[in-house]
Parts: structure tokens; sequence; C-alpha cells
């Protein structure tokens, strides 16, 4: 399965110069966060598709306006092609967003929502990919408060071991050389 991850800035090589064909092959759009969402409801169609998401610090239009097409997976777990597929968005509190207003969680919050979802993936054997907005901690985020990555993670990719865990929020362009691909045992991680 071939697999689209997006998060954070728009590409214009697929919207703004975008040119028929360019998402052929494409199996799957996963997003984490902070997209525009005529972004993401252009990949869906353009790219015939499925589009799942999860939301960022940034994106708190989505309540009024949803991307068209696009499924969010929020705190839920989903199947495609027979990839189980688990969606845990925003980031850290310690910014709020000047746009919408809203306040991002809390490591103890985001232990709430996983221990919440346990039972699912115990129920469904695990999961294979988790779509994040911000990293895990130790793993491509930063020291900067909402920057950090979530601890909470760590014992979820260690008691499940997916075999991905896709995430955002830190954008490559804030330090040269930053990996994009990181492993933590049977995890890759990856920075879309």
């Amino acid at each position: 399965m071939k697999i689209l991850l997006v998060s954070d800035e728009e590409c214009l090589y697929l919207w703004d110069y975008y040119r028929p064909g360019r998402l052929d092959g494409i199996d799957l759009i996963l997003s984490c966060g902070d997209l525009n969402a005529e972004y993401l409801s252009f990949l869906v169609t353009m790219g015939r598709a499925p589009v799942l998401y999860v939301h960022g610090n940034h994106d708190g239009g989505y309540d009024k306006h949803p991307p068209e097409g696009c499924t969010c997976i929020e705190d839920q777990g989903v199947c495609v092609g027979g990839l189980r597929i688990l969606g845990l968005g925003d980031s850290r509190k310690g910014m709020k967003d000047m746009l919408n207003g809203w306040v991002n969680p809390d490591e103890r919050e985001m232990e709430r929502r996983i221990r919440r979802l346990r039972y699912r993936l115990y129920r469904t054997g695990g999961v294979d990919i988790v779509v994040t907005h911000a990293p895990a901690r130790g793993y491509g985020d930063e020291d900067s408060r909402p920057h950090q990555g979530f601890a909470a993670f760590l014992p979820l990719l260690d008691k499940f071991a997916p075999q991905y865990l896709v995430h955002g929020h830190v954008h490559t362009r804030y330090g040269v050389g930053r990996p994009r691909v990181l492993q933590r045992g049977g995890t890759t991680i990856i920075n879309a």
C-alpha cells in the first residue's frame, strides 16, 4: 500500500501547481494536522484515495468547516486495506492558539485518552500505524514546551509495537539536519 503523509504546510506541488496524475498510485493519505481544510478536500478529490486526519494546534476551524470527503480519526481506530490505524491529534498545552482560542491537551489528558482506547486496541489485536500531531517525547521533539512530545506515547509504542508512528508539528525547517525518520524498538517514527 502506498501512503502519502502530509502535515503542517500545504505542498504547492500538490495544490497550486497540481497536474492531473500526480496523486496516481496513492492508496491512502494520512494528515497529521494543521492543514487547510480545502487542501485536504482537494487531495481526496484529485487523488481518489481516502484521507484520514487528526487535529493539530492550528486547525480549530475544522469544527465549523471540516475537510469534505475526509475522515477524522481523532481518538479512534479504523481499518483501511488491512491496516489498523489509530489517531491521536493535538499538541501540548503551553501555547494558546490566537486564531480560535482553544488550548491543547496536557500529558495527563493524553494518558487518559490513550487509556480509554486500550480495550479497543486489545480487541483488534493492536495497531499498525499511530497518527499524531505532536511527536513522542525524545523522538523528534524540541525542549520548548509547545514543541515537546508526549511521554504518554512511549508506553503505547512499547506495549503495542505499531510499525509506524507518524507525526507533524515539529517542522523540518526548524533546524538543518533534523531527522525525519527515527526508530524506537520495532516502531519507525516519521515526521510527516
